[in-house]
C-alpha cells in the first residue's frame, strides 16, 4: 500500500494548501506572523483509503507500513516501530506502553516518518534539539537511513542519553540553550540538513509529517478495544504527541470507523505548564517559566499550537501535574511490572488527580518512555554495593520491601 498523502495544510487556515513537497518546517509561510509560526498538518486523499485498512489481520512485523494510506512516504526504511502492548491495570484502566518501541519511546513513530521525509528531499542529514528522547529516536532512524544525525542536548540530561546517542553515530552537541536554534537554522542553510524538531522561537512548530506518525497510537487503541475509549490521557511537552492520536481518532470518524472522538487529555508538569496557560488565556501559543522538576523530557518553556487545536477537537483538558504526583503514578505502574520515566507517568497522574469515576466506556493512559531514561536510573545513590552473606541480613532487605514476614 502507498501513502495517499496530497499537501500541507495550515493548522491556522485549513483552506491555505501547500504542495506536499518540500517539507516546511518552520511553519506556514502565509498564515504565520510576528506573534506566532503556525504549523502545518498533512492532508490526505481520504475518499481512496481501502475499507480493509482497518480489517485485515496485522502485518507479520510491527512497522509502521501497515497503516501507508495513511501517513506521508515511508521513503525510509523502519525498526520495527509500533505495535506496542494495551496493558490492562489492576483497575480496569489500559496502559498504552509505549516504552516497547525500538528505543524505548513514541518518539520512534515520528522519527520513522519525519526522517523518511528527509531521506525522499535529499537532504545531507538531520538535525534536531532533545532532551533526550527524540535525539536517541532521531539518530536511530538517521543511522537506519544512512544519514548523519546531529543532536543538540542539554549537559545536564542523564549520563546514559549521550551514551545512547553516541552509539547510533550521532554528533552530541551540548551548547548553550539560546545558541542552539540559530546553529541549527545554519546548518540547515549552509549543509543541507533538515530539522525535526522546532527551528522557529515564537511557537514550537516542529516538522510537519513527523506527528502524522502518531496517529498510529489511536489506530492501535481502536483495534485493541474493538471501539474507541471514552477517554485517553497522555504526557505532553510540545503537544505532538497530543495533536497526532487526536487526529487519529479524528480521521476513524471521518471514515465511517467510530461515531466519536474521544476527549484526550494533556498533561503537564506542574512546573511549566505552557498548553494550559494557553487555553487559560485563549492564546494560540505561550511562554512561560519552567520552575524545578525532574520531568525533564516534558517541561516545556513554549507552547504549540498543534495541542490548542487537539484539545479543542478532542474536547479534553490541560491537566497539569507535580512531581509527587507524577512519581506516585510511576511507582503504581512499577508495581504492576511497567517501569518507566518520571515523564511518562504523567498520563496516569492525570488520570489519578483529575480523572473522574463516572466515565463510561475505557480509559487509557498512554506512557511514553523507559525507566532506563530517567534521570535517576543507574544513579550512586541507587547503586547496589556488596552486602554480608547471612540470612539474617537477606531476611532484613526482604522485610524493607515487603517479601518477608
Amino acid at each position: 500500500m502507498t501513502s495517499l498523502a496530497t499537501a500541507q495544510r495550515s493548522l491556522a487556515d485549513p483552506v491555505v494548501r501547500h504542495p506536499l513537497w518540500p517539507p516546511l518546517t518552520e511553519g506556514c509561510p502565509v498564515t504565520s506572523t510576528d506573534e506566532v509560526a503556525y504549523p502545518l498538518e498533512i492532508d490526505y486523499a481520504y475518499d481512496r483509503v481501502p475499507r480493509e485498512l482497518f480489517t485485515a489481520p496485522a502485518a507479520p512485523a510491527h512497522g509502521l507500513e501497515r497503516w501507508a494510506p495513511l501517513l506521508p512516504p515511508l521513503a525510509a526504511p523502519g525498526l520495527g516501530e509500533g505495535g506496542t502492548p494495551l496493558v490492562r491495570l489492576a483497575d480496569g484502566v489500559y496502559v498504552k506502553d509505549e516504552s516497547r518501541n525500538p528505543t524505548w519511546s513514541h518518539k520512534d513513530r515520528l522519527n520513522r516518518v519525519a526522517v523518511g521525509a528527509a531521506k525522499a528531499s535529499g537532504a545531507q542529514g538531520i538535525v534536531v534539539s532533545s532532551s533526550g528522547n527524540h535525539g536517541a529516536s532521531a539518530a536511530a532512524y538517521a543511522a537506519r537511513a544512512g544519514l548523519p544525525c546531529a543532536v543538540f542536548a542539554s549537559p545536564y540530561a542523564p549520563p546514559a542519553v549521550a551514551s545512547f546517542l553516541r552509539a547510533y553515530g550521532a554528533a552530541v552537541l551540548t551548547v548553550p540553550l539560546e545558541d542552539v536554534r540559530p546553529l541549527m537554522r545554519r546548518m540547515v542553510a549552509e549543509l543541507g540538513y533538515q530539522a525535526v524538531s522546532s527551528l522557529t522561537d515564537t511557537a514550537h512548530t516542529g516538522h510537519p509529517f513527523g506527528p502524522e506518525g502518531y496517529k498510529t497510537v489511536a489506530y492501535e487503541i481502536f483495534l485493541e478495544l474493538g471501539r474507541v475509549p471514552a477517554a485517553v490521557y497522555l504526557p505532553t511537552g510540545y503537544g505532538e504527541l497530543l495533536f497526532g492520536v487526536t487526529k487519529g481518532f479524528t480521521e476513524l470518524v471521518r471514515l465511517g470507523l467510530a461515531d466519536s472522538v474521544p476527549r484526550v487529555h494533556a498533561c503537564e508538569p506542574a512546573a511549566a505548564g505552557a498548553l494550559a496557560e494557553a487555553m487559560r488565556t485563549g492564546r494560540p501559543a505561550t511562554h512561560v517559566p519552567v520552575g524545578p522538576t525532574d520531568a525533564y523530557a516534558i517541561d516545556c518553556a513554549v507552547g504549540s499550537y498543534r495541542g490548542v487545536v487537539a484539545l479543542r477537537a478532542g474536547g479534553g483538558a490541560a491537566l497539569t501535574v507535580t512531581d509527587a504526583q507524577m512519581a506516585a503514578a510511576r511507582d503504581e505502574l512499577a508495581a504492576q511490572g511497567l517501569w518507566f520515566e518520571l515523564s511518562a507517568a504523567a498520563g496516569l497522574a492525570g488520570l489519578r488527580v483529575h480523572g473522574s469515576a463516572d466515565v463510561d466506556g475505557p480509559v487509557v493512559c498512554v506512557a511514553t518512555s523507559s525507566g532506563f531514561k530517567d534521570i535517576a536510573t543507574a544513579s550512586r545513590d541507587v547503586t547496589y554495593g556488596p552486602m554480608p552473606g547471612d540470612w539474617e541480613t537477606v531476611r532484613t532487605a526482604l522485610k524493607a520491601v515487603g517479601r518477608a514476614g
